[in-house]
């Protein structure tokens, strides 16, 4: 195998490339910029960007497997620049994946296209999409998903993986945002919190995407699917984010918020940062409160029958290796 892992320096994609190393697989990284690191562990590296068709198509030549994982995350921002980077980007990986007679297409999507604001319990992949969604990332990544679905066939086969708060060692997103509101003493308990949420540590996400890339061919049992990925054990959100506090040293969260109050807050502080275009993120948005205040967890049985996936590592260990990380940076 030959694979091209889009995002390849960032930290889902890097943990895709390291298992995928270990397996003996040659591998190409397309990114943004160079990472010396991998570098450094024989990855051949393309930069570019995804809108770029050429660049692309250039990256993706010469692989028969193709890990879509880049995209631009957050719950802020212009459409479109999250459609030129999830919707327009993830086309050009599709179109380069046929012109080159790319076998295998594996992508990385997420559990919040299917949120409608409402608790989800222990839900499969039969939920359907919603009418309305509340922030663009959620909105792209689905017609992504819808796109990438669309494009298995009998020359290439696609299927997609819905991981879901993907955290550990190298976290550059979830840990950092909640360590540093824990350090500046911002983070408040939305709501009752005893919903339960389900969580993934980094190895496992990563392994599973290359267990369905292993069992993914045309015609295949998992080709056309999608599976949601997580940890298999819920907790409480708050009790999930006070273990990643406790891990960096600090305390556990104890002032609460009402979640009505919270997404009015949203609503209010999304009004004047797009009235008064501010720079950043505001500080709290509707999207934000309800995930913080709504139950959200999966039923991964589809992924340990036909991935033959199970997670390697508890929360209790990774929980372990996030704390001595966090301690020796």
């Amino acid at each position: 195998m030959k694979a091209l892992v889009t995002g390849g320096g960032g930290f889902l994609g890097g943990a895709i490339v390291r298992v995928l190393l270990d397996r003996g697989v040659e591998v190409v990284s397309f990114s943004r910029r160079y990472y010396p690191g991998l570098e450094e562990i024989g990855v051949k590296q393309r930069q570019g960007d995804l809108a770029d068709q050429d660049q692309v198509a250039l990256a993706v030549e010469g692989c028969d497997t193709v890990f879509h994982v880049a995209g631009k995350p957050g719950v802020w921002g212009l459409y479109e620049e999250y459609y030129r980077t999830n919707v327009a980007g993830t086309e050009n990986v599709i179109s380069a994946c046929q012109r080159h007679e790319v076998r295998r297409l594996i992508y990385t999507s997420s559990p919040s296209v299917i949120f409608d604001g409402k608790d989800m319990e222990g839900v499969d992949e039969s939920v359907p999409y919603p009418d309305h969604y509340e922030t663009h990332y959620p909105k792209t990544k689905a017609m992504a998903e819808r796109m990438v679905l669309k494009a298995n066939g009998p020359q290439l086969a696609t299927v997609v993986l819905r991981p879901h708060l993907i955290w550990g060692p190298g976290d550059n997103h979830l840990v950092p945002r909640i360590i540093d509101s824990g350090k500046k003493g911002r983070l408040r308990q939305i709501g009752h919190g005893a919903n339960l949420v389900d969580s993934v540590y980094i190895d496992n996400a990563a392994k599973a995407h290359v267990l369905a890339a292993e069992r993914l061919a045309v015609g295949s049992t998992v080709a056309g699917k999608v599976y949601f990925v997580s940890q298999g054990e819920p907790l409480p959100v708050w009790e999930l984010i006070n273990r990643i506090l406790a891990a960096g040293g600090l305390p556990p969260v104890t002032r609460r918020v009402p979640s009505r109050a919270a997404r009015a807050a949203g609503w209010i502080l999304e009004s004047i940062y797009k009235g008064f275009r501010l720079k950043g993120e505001p500080p709290m948005t509707r999207f934000v409160a309800r995930e913080l205040s709504t139950a959200h967890w999966f039923d991964i049985d589809a992924a340990r029958r036909d991935l033959g996936y199970t997670p390697q590592i508890s929360i209790d260990e990774g929980m372990q290796r996030l704390g001595q990380y966090l301690h020796q940076t």
